[in-house]
């Protein structure tokens, strides 16, 4: 039985260097995306106070990783959202049909006390599955 190597991506090595932990990785037709937020490539965070901006900017980066393994949303199954206001993510949540033209993933929306910034409101992680 073959096993096949992990494929590991970093959407800002530095800051994913110095916090220990990797944008996504690949193993077989599986890929694990770690929870986007809005930041700059410095880390620093973007949009503060503008929860649609910042939903915004989380997709954005999801694009990218989503890329770099030759996928699109359309080969996203699941995604899971974290939001310090609900309300807000609700209130903006049609958003996703922009995101999501052929199929909505599984996944969960869950309200919680704290992201790792402050500043942050949402953060969103995926994962996929692409064909060979």
């Amino acid at each position: 039985m073959k096993t096949e190597k992990p494929e590991f991506f970093s959407l800002r090595p530095e800051i994913e260097k110095a916090y220990g932990y990797s944008h996504a990785v690949k193993i077989s037709n599986s890929i694990k995306v770690s929870g986007a937020v809005s930041m700059d490539d410095e880390g620093a965070p973007t949009a503060v106070g503008d929860f649609f901006q910042q939903m915004k900017n989380c997709y954005s980066d999801l694009d990218k990783v989503l890329k770099h393994f030759g996928c699109t949303f359309d080969d996203v199954v699941v995604e899971n959202v974290f939001t310090t206001d609900m309300s807000a993510f609700l209130e903006h949540a049609a958003y996703r049909n922009s995101i999501y033209t052929q199929h909505f993933p599984t996944g969960s929306w869950l309200e919680v006390k704290g992201l790792a910034l402050p500043e942050f409101l949402i953060e969103i992680e995926l994962e996929a599955h692409k064909e060979n």
